[in-house]
């Protein structure tokens, strides 16, 4: 018997690529923000560390607006 499919648009891949995205985003965003100061590495470094919390605020945001 095959598994039922959810009625949401939204599934693991979605979670993943918001994820992966948000995480990108704000590493990218620290980066440029620490090549500024001339500390790219730091910058990147920074931007993973405040990336993983906001991307998980961006998954629940969406998720949770679905589920509305």
């Amino acid at each position: 018997m095959a598994a039922a499919t959810a009625s949401s648009p939204h599934s693991l891949a979605t979670a993943s690529g918001l994820l992966l995205g948000t995480t990108g985003l704000a590493m990218a965003v620290g980066a440029l923000l620490g090549w500024l100061f001339d500390a790219a590495g730091i910058g990147l470094l920074i931007g993973a560390i405040a990336g993983i919390p906001l991307a998980v605020g961006v998954v629940y945001a969406v998720y949770s607006r679905a589920g509305a």
